[in-house]
């Protein structure tokens, strides 16, 4: 079971990976060629990320933020009954900049 929502949270992550992408290349008017030139892979690389056929690194995924001037935001949500037993954090904020 453990195995199956594994594989159901690899496909999840990499369509929202992919679709991100896809929607960052719009608003940044950029081809594949442009994204390809800019990350220095080839445009066949791009075609490979963009299939969602690639197990992408942080590496990655940071130089396609870089390239497309945004940045990915990751977060860990309990599912199901725990999403309900969990603590609402939403309202905490962040602690403040020490200066350190």
């Amino acid at each position: 079971m453990a195995r199956d929502s594994s594989e159901l949270e690899y496909v999840r992550l990499s369509q929202g990976v992919r679709a991100a992408v896809r929607f960052h290349m719009q608003e940044c008017n950029m081809s594949r060629a442009q994204l390809a030139r800019e990350m220095g892979v080839t445009p066949s690389r791009i075609t490979q990320i963009l299939s969602g056929d690639e197990n992408l690194t942080l590496r990655t995924l940071g130089s396609l933020a870089a390239c497309l001037d945004g940045r990915f935001v990751v977060e860990l949500v309990p599912n199901g009954a725990r999403a309900a037993a969990a603590p609402d954090n939403s309202s905490r904020s962040e602690p403040a900049n020490s200066g350190r």
